[in-house]
């Protein structure tokens, strides 16, 4: 029986098959090529062997066709560590302190050296190699209550973050990586996180995915005085309150809108009813008592996609003595931080809905949420309060 047919008869890949019998001491490989990515056990025998003859590093990858920093690693990681005996129940004084000097960092790369072992590396690797690992979620009941509890809030996985490390500064066992949570979520058979908390993400996503970006069509009746450009410098870094951007979310068949504002500077939302249309008239009269309820000093432009909606701008601008600035065909970035708001919206009013079911003392709660969550961009200070202060300021 050759090998082909010893790997098919026991279920394996000629690879596979080559590898067991390398590893069983039945082949020596090539030295001078690599086995694969991962050193094999005849190549860890070859360092073992070559440190014990004292051969330096780089003469041991040369002979086995190794980058020097691989077998650097592979002594660093799997070298045996041992227990040094207590130098005081000999007699001998304390080892001295302070910042290590140049001998003795090489006593102990040669004390490494020294304790590497073919057998032991071999099994320290496989042990590595081992999956699925546990992750932070295992055996952390409490650590999975308090982030499922702020999931099911909405919370994003980079607040909960954030949040945790602040409840709990002295106990790493119950802070975890917004990477790690999105993990939990994402990847499969794990089951720390109940599978169906993504719902609860921004995007109800159960995989990741790349963005889509949604193009505008351009409207022609917008004159170049009125273009982004021409707004004021003070909006563009956010420094000065008062600059606002909006936009329309839709429902199901384009059939509902709701008129979404945020303030550039403090990322405070205000929702806008429009239970019937969201023709021009329509944004027009539920626009005005909306802008015009707030304070005249937080009332300095408002940067609006160039949909029709708009197009009553001017009535809007002279009744809410507020100066209306629309954005470049398809660059939805100009209102970044609406588009990201509208992102966070669809938590509630998810797409292919009615929205004109909302009243809107419901939409208030909605604003309110998303109002009292904390903003990394704020330095993890809610929206609410960032706004109270800038009227503070103005007042």
């Amino acid at each position: 029986m050759d090998h082909r047919q010893a790997c098919a008869r026991v279920g394996v890949s000629d690879d596979t098959g080559w590898r067991w019998v390398r590893e069983s001491g039945g082949m020596i490989p090539s030295l001078a090529e690599p086995s694969g990515r991962y050193l094999s056990l005849a190549e860890r025998e070859e360092i073992s062997r070559g440190l014990a003859a004292g051969l330096r590093q780089v003469e041991i990858a040369r002979l086995l066709g190794r980058h020097r920093s691989t077998i650097k690693r592979e002594i660093d990681r799997n070298h045996v560590v041992r227990e040094r005996r207590g130098a005081h129940s000999r007699g001998r004084a304390p080892a001295p302190s302070g910042p290590p000097r140049p001998g003795r960092r090489v006593d102990a790369r040669r004390a490494r050296q020294d304790a590497y072992r073919a057998g032991p590396a071999q099994a320290k690797a496989d042990a590595r190699a081992r999956r699925p690992k546990p992750t932070k979620f295992s055996g952390h009941p409490e650590l999975v209550d308090q982030v499922q509890a702020r999931l099911t809030k909405r919370w994003s996985p980079e607040q909960i973050t954030h949040d945790l490390r602040e409840q709990f500064p002295d106990r790493p066992e119950m802070q975890v990586s917004h990477e790690t949570i999105y993990q939990e979520l994402y990847v499969q058979g794990r089951g720390s996180l109940r599978r169906e908390l993504h719902q609860c993400l921004r995007t109800h996503r159960a995989v990741r995915r790349p963005r889509a970006f949604t193009a505008r069509s351009n409207r022609t009746y917008i004159t170049p005085e009125i273009m982004i450009s021409e707004r004021p410098a003070e909006a563009a870094d956010r420094a000065v309150p008062g600059h606002w951007e909006g936009d329309l979310i839709l429902g199901a068949e384009n059939a509902s809108a709701i008129a979404t504002l945020v303030e550039r500077a403090t990322r405070f939302v205000l929702l806008v009813h429009l239970p019937a249309r969201h023709d021009a008239e329509t944004v027009r009269d539920a626009m005005i008592p909306t802008i015009t309820a707030l304070p005249e000093a937080l009332r300095r432009s408002l940067a609006w996609d160039q949909g029709s909606e708009m197009a009553r701008h001017h009535e809007i601008s002279v009744a809410a003595n507020l100066p209306i600035y629309f954005c470049d065909p398809h660059s939805p970035w100009q209102r970044g931080s609406n588009e990201n708001t509208n992102g966070l919206l669809r938590q509630y009013l998810p797409k292919k809905t009615d929205l004109s079911i909302h009243s809107q003392r419901q939409l208030d709660a909605i604003a309110r949420s998303l109002n009292t969550r904390p903003r990394q961009t704020l330095g993890w200070m809610t929206p609410s309060k960032a706004f109270a202060n800038a009227v503070a300021l103005t007042g």
